[in-house]
């Protein structure tokens, strides 16, 4: 339960870094963050108090990395649903980027890792293929194909669905999928 409200407030106050809420970006927290039947008057509640402002958002975000520790996966999957909740109005403003760098900082990731996620949903963003694979420039070949292959599997949806995601995640996932692989034949074709 605790979990549930945690996320919700987060999204919540997503799409409230811009200073206004959407239609669309409520649309794309549903799509993201399924609520049981049942409990989506609750959902509501929560989500309609946490989107009046951003304040707080750190110390949910810090909630939510407690219960998972080390497991940056999910934090991943749920970093990613911010991102599609941030561009469903088609503007990435930049207090949606400040937003979403520091929850990033949050959930322990670095900024390279930061920047390949956000170069996943940001069209205009830079896409270091580096970045995406989270990996540096310098890095030993080997190094760089390990990285891919522990991408590709953990972002494998047989994967997203055994860490019970919803199917909107599952399809973030095969984006994400796509920048891996695509990250991965640049590095590839600049090496030939």
């Amino acid at each position: 339960m605790a979990f549930a409200i945690a996320v919700i407030a987060l999204g919540a106050k997503m799409a409230k870094a811009d200073g206004i809420v959407t239609k669309d970006e409520v649309v794309a927290f549903r799509e993201v963050f399924l609520i049981p039947p049942d409990e989506e008057e609750n959902a509501a509640r929560v989500f309609n108090l946490a989107r009046q402002d951003v304040a707080g958002f750190d110390i949910y975000a810090r909630r939510i990395k407690a219960m998972y520790g080390d497991d940056d996966a999910p934090l991943c999957d749920l970093l990613e649903g911010l991102f599609h909740i941030a561009m469903a109005d088609g503007i990435y403003h930049p207090k949606e980027d400040e937003f979403l760098r520091d929850v990033a900082k949050i959930f322990g990731f670095d900024d390279r890792r930061f920047r390949g996620i956000r170069a996943q949903f940001v069209a205009d963003a830079d896409r270091d293929p580096y970045d995406v694979l989270g990996v540096e420039p310098t890095a030993p070949a080997a190094e760089v194909r390990a990285a891919w292959r522990k991408l590709v599997r953990e972002t494998h949806p047989d994967q997203m669905i055994a860490r019970g995601v919803p199917e909107e995640a599952v399809k973030l996932a095969e984006r994400r999928m796509v920048a891996i692989n695509r990250a991965w034949d640049e590095i590839q074709r600049a090496a030939a």
